[in-house]
């Protein structure tokens, strides 16, 4: 079955891994800016950060015939640091126009201290002035719930922010119903050790129908399963869903919010 990824951070994973995809069905992902492991000294390292996500990994992708597409912001664990968090947030409106672009992404909270709600607030002015679509990375564990209220908080307060243009992702069992209740997308994270694993994925689904839900490996550094989402579609194939509901979660369901910015084309759509 075809089907896209689209929380992926490939600049992380190596050539064999889009090899491996592309054997699977996927057709296209989207990759959103992300913490490199480190925290960068300078916004001028990101510059060369966004080069890559727009001109090096989509003709990578593409020798796979996947097509890529990305997201551009200074994530929540660099956000601490206000004043380069502000330096490259002012650079970004310099490659919104890039092909590739969907949006501003992954922002959000990592530890939901003060200077990072600061930057989070201007990243979704940005977005707001910019008409752009939103991915929202929430935070870990125990921080989650409370984070993630913050985070709708913050949405639901600019008037400019409508709710079914946002995908609030890393969604779990005690935040799922607060995101669909407020109009917002969520997104389940298939992580083998933490985060959800396809079976609360599924629980999920079944409970909430899917209907404003989609899958994604959000494959980085650590421990990660690139092929986290074919996984997923069998154990809804186990439980009994049919082809067309698995269709709409792994691939329907993430065409339609992606297609919300008019960039965002797949191979069998019209040119």
């Amino acid at each position: 079955m075809k089907y896209i990824d689209p929380h992926i951070h490939m600049i992380s994973r190596v050539t064999d891994d889009y090899h491996r995809m592309a054997q699977c069905g996927c057709v296209a992902l989207s990759e959103p800016a992300f913490w490199a492991g480190f925290d960068r000294g300078s916004a001028e390292g990101f510059r060369d950060y966004f080069r890559h996500l727009t001109e090096v990994e989509p003709k990578r992708a593409a020798l796979f015939g996947i097509r890529h597409y990305s997201w551009l912001c200074i994530n929540a664990k660099e956000a601490e640091n206000v004043e380069l968090s502000r330096g490259v947030i002012q650079m970004i409106p310099e490659f919104l126009n890039k092909p590739n672009v969907l949006g501003i992404g992954e922002i959000g909270l990592n530890k939901n201290s003060r200077n990072e709600m600061k930057v989070l607030e201007m990243h979704v002015d940005l977005a707001a002035q910019q008409d752009q679509l939103v991915l929202v990375h929430t935070p870990h564990l125990e921080d989650k719930f409370k984070g993630t209220r913050l985070i709708l908080d913050v949405l639901r307060a600019d008037s400019r922010i409508k709710p079914e243009r946002c995908l609030i992702d890393h969604v779990e069992e005690h935040t799922v119903k607060m995101v669909l209740d407020g109009g917002f997308w969520g997104g389940m994270t298939l992580y083998p050790e933490t985060k959800c694993t396809a079976a609360r994925a599924v629980d999920m689904i079944e409970q909430y129908s899917g209907e404003r839900l989609w899958m994604n490996s959000a494959c980085d550094w650590g421990v990660s399963v690139p092929l986290a989402i074919p996984y997923a579609a069998l154990e809804l194939r186990r439980r009994g869903h049919s082809a067309e509901a698995i269709d709409r979660l792994i691939y329907q369901n993430p065409r339609r919010f992606l297609s919300q910015c008019p960039k965002f084309k797949l191979p069998d759509a019209p040119a």
